[in-house]
């Protein structure tokens, strides 16, 4: 295990937190969080890789401004600074959840992108219907409502439902101490700019990607159907391995915490793509 640093600087004019480790002779990773959590997700993770994981805009205790474009484009262009700025000429990615957003970039620039690891991401792909509560904060005012009616026990509700296993009180603390206004409007603004058809336009370039790959889903996500495992690893233009982890739910590795591992070593190049893992 490595040590994990909390890192602060300007990105692209954006006041941002990162937490970094160092990492071996393997490309350096960037994780990329989703809704609503932050770079402390990925701890566990970076203690076996080293890596970055930043706080994206409008998460944590990064920057929440109300004139940043919280847009799949909008992230990808403040990824692409982000790495560029830290001198990650190749990186391997791993994504969560909208963290889907790296993705764009990695179609951007997939000649830098060394390994990618998607779980249970927001699928960019044709086909995908939005689960209830994303539909709740599409609508304007509705959305409004339902975030000003959110409490931590209905946050620790919501969550807990997605999984087997009961939620560690430090999943739920860590996510609700940065669950402000800012965080709350960067949500809604996501959300209401990426009907199905945009988001099926944002991965439209995944062929291009051609780096080896592990896609992984629970099979109790009740937020996405585990069938975009595949339908994932289908659209990448390289080597890919899909798998669904039965009885785990949208964060997978709080009920099967082996994927880490299996996450890490695959990244860190101990897996190859289409090995057992």
């Amino acid at each position: 295990m490595v040590a994990v640093s909390e890192r602060r600087g300007s990105v692209d004019g954006l006041e941002t937190r990162w937490l970094e480790a160092p990492g071996g002779s393997h490309a350096p990773v960037l994780y990329v969080h989703g809704v609503p959590n932050a770079g402390w997700l990925w701890r566990d993770f970076l203690e076996r890789t080293g890596g970055y994981a930043p706080d994206l805009p409008g998460y944590g205790a990064s920057d929440k401004l109300a004139s940043f474009d919280y847009s799949i484009g909008g992230y990808a262009r403040w990824l692409r600074g982000f790495a560029d700025q830290q001198g990650l000429e190749r990186f391997s990615l791993v994504v969560h959840d909208w963290g889907a957003v790296g993705l764009a970039l990695a179609q951007a620039v997939p000649e830098r992108v060394e390994r990618l690891a998607i779980v249970s991401a927001v699928p960019l792909l044709p086909g995908y219907r939005w689960h209830f509560v994303a539909r709740q904060w599409r609508r304007p005012l509705l959305g409004e409502l339902a975030m000003g009616f959110t409490f931590k026990a209905a946050l620790r509700n919501v969550v807990g439902r997605s999984q087997r296993k009961p939620i560690p009180a430090s999943f739920v603390d860590s996510t609700w101490d940065h669950f402000d206004h800012g965080t709350q409007r960067a949500i809604l603004k996501l959300y209401r700019s990426s009907p199905p058809a945009a988001l099926a336009a944002a991965g439209a370039g995944l062929d291009a990607v051609r780096c080896p790959a592990l896609v992984a889903y629970g099979a109790a996500d009740p937020f996405i159907a585990p069938e975009f495992a595949q339908r994932y690893a289908d659209a990448l233009g390289g080597p890919a391995t899909a798998k669904v982890l039965g009885g785990a739910g949208h964060w997978p590795w709080l009920d099967e915490p082996a994927l880490i591992g299996e996450v890490a070593a695959f990244v860190t190049g101990d897996v190859a793509s289409g090995s057992a893992v």
